[in-house]
């Protein structure tokens, strides 16, 4: 099968080439491209990108007009991968929080199964670096989102994910609602609904190297909102 990890990115030039650089020294001897989804960086994101592009056959960039959200991006990456033909789809941060170490035991759950969760919230996953409010509000984030949506993820807001086409397909990307981070739960409960293959597999999930997170409170009270939305919608 032919792999595409979808990578968006806002301002990570401290650490988008190394991550780059480590995929491709896990991923020796599979048959992927990482293609990175830009919302016009300004920090030297698109210089190294543009640099390593010369390095890697493998490596491509979708370069957006604009910074216009975490679900756009992803829609925008999916498709894109779909109109070449790949066969499954990664969902990865640029920040090191999603280690490549997990990547080979992702593509290969992904023969068996049509949705793989690189998982916080099961037996040996956890999370290092984060404090002890933002631990409790994501924790419980995905709680909510379960008892709410009767769906049973558990790490329904986790953005280190693995999809295959058809699956995609059957989702039908171009109806999706969310437009930040809660697209992460409705893209996972989407695939419950429709009778997906799901399996989660535990992963340590470690704040980010360098540069600052986007995420912040007034992010999470949007998705707390559109969880409701999302039961009655979907």
């Amino acid at each position: 099968m032919k792999y595409l990890i979808v990578i968006p990115t806002y301002n990570e030039a401290e650490n988008i080439g190394l991550l780059i650089e480590e995929i491709n020294r896990v991923l020796i001897g599979f048959d992927f491209s990482i293609l990175i989804v830009d919302d016009n960086s300004f920090d030297g994101t698109l210089e190294i990108i543009k640099e390593l592009e010369k390095k890697y056959n493998n490596l491509f960039l979708y370069k957006r007009k604009a910074k216009l959200g975490l679900a756009s991006a992803y829609i925008d990456g999916f498709n894109y991968g779909i109109g070449l033909g790949f066969d499954c789809f990664i969902q990865m941060d640029a920040d090191f929080s999603h280690s490549p170490k997990y990547l080979v035991e992702m593509f290969e759950k992904l023969n068996d199964y049509d949705v793989v969760i690189g998982s916080r919230n099961i037996l040996k996953g956890s999370v290092k670096g984060w404090s002890f409010l933002r631990n409790f509000i994501s924790k419980g984030g995905s709680f909510y989102s379960r008892i709410v949506l009767g769906c049973p993820i558990f790490d329904l807001t986790g953005g280190f994910n693995g999809w295959r086409k058809d699956i995609l397909d059957r989702i039908k990307l171009n109806k999706i609602i969310s437009r930040g981070y809660c697209f992460q739960v409705e893209i996972k409960y989407k695939a419950y609904k429709i009778g997906a293959r799901i399996k989660e597999f535990p992963i340590i999930f470690e704040n980010r190297k360098f540069g600052k997170s986007k995420m912040s409170a007034k992010i999470f009270l949007e998705a707390f909102v559109n969880i409701f939305r999302l039961r009655f919608y979907c």
